[in-house]
């Protein structure tokens, strides 16, 4: 009796919860952690340098503007969007350095830059969650993680409900260093991007001194933001 009592209860509470989530189904998932909307844009100041060999580097400091200038349906009837990348080094002048795309898909961001399609964050995020974002392109898998939720300071910004994608942290201190992380910011989008690849030099009488041998560091943080 006791057993059909307790069975009796579990079932009306499992009832009682399907019910629940029925009446509250999800209904924000979170894509306007990266807004895709025609007329959006994003100027960011860079910050980067490109080693071409030992005790040989080059540093430019230059601004960025990603617009979304149009956005089309692809063969699969889903929407592209279309990004404008200019240049600039005072914010007055622009120059068009060429374009990218990026797109909702099954639940996730793709981006296909330089003609490479990365998974650059899932839906809805939460802190822990993993993803291949190789899952889309002929190469090998690519662990991202959702680092953490919160506030974010870039740059001199306070930025609230932010999100920090870690792409990538190893640095064997002997052959390679590759560390990678975006950041975004719900209602604004990617805030900052963080990339820095080095391979040190292996000779014999540099291995282990963890000396530059080529590779490319670069530090983007969001300066301006809006729709035109």
């Amino acid at each position: 009796m006791r057993s059909a009592v307790l069975f009796s209860i579990l079932i009306i509470s499992f009832l009682f919860a399907s019910c629940r989530e029925t009446e509250n189904p999800i209904t924000d998932f979170g894509l306007d952690y990266q807004p895709l909307e025609i007329g959006r844009f994003w100027v960011y100041e860079v910050e980067e340098t490109i080693f071409f060999g030992e005790n040989d580097s080059q540093t430019e400091e230059f601004y960025l503007r990603d617009i979304i200038d149009y956005s089309f349906r692809n063969a699969e009837n889903e929407e592209i969007f279309v990004v404008k990348r200019e240049k600039s080094v005072d914010l007055n002048n622009w120059d068009v350095i060429g374009n990218y795309a990026m797109q909702y898909k099954r639940m996730a961001l793709i981006r296909n830059f330089e003609n490479q399609l990365t998974v650059n964050l899932v839906f809805p995020p939460e802190v822990g969650l993993t993803w291949d974002a190789m899952a889309y392109a002929a190469a090998d898998p690519d662990e991202f993680k959702v680092e953490f939720m919160g506030n974010a300071t870039v740059g001199e910004q306070f930025l609230q409900r932010s999100l920090k994608v870690l792409q990538e942290e190893d640095d064997d201190e002997i052959t390679f260093r590759d560390n990678r992380y975006e950041i975004f910011t719900k209602g604004i989008g990617l805030v900052e991007h963080y990339y820095e690849v080095f391979t040190y030099c292996s000779r014999n009488d540099c291995l282990g001194q963890m000396i530059i041998d080529s590779g490319r560091k670069t530090h983007q943080k969001i300066l301006l933001y809006g729709k035109i």
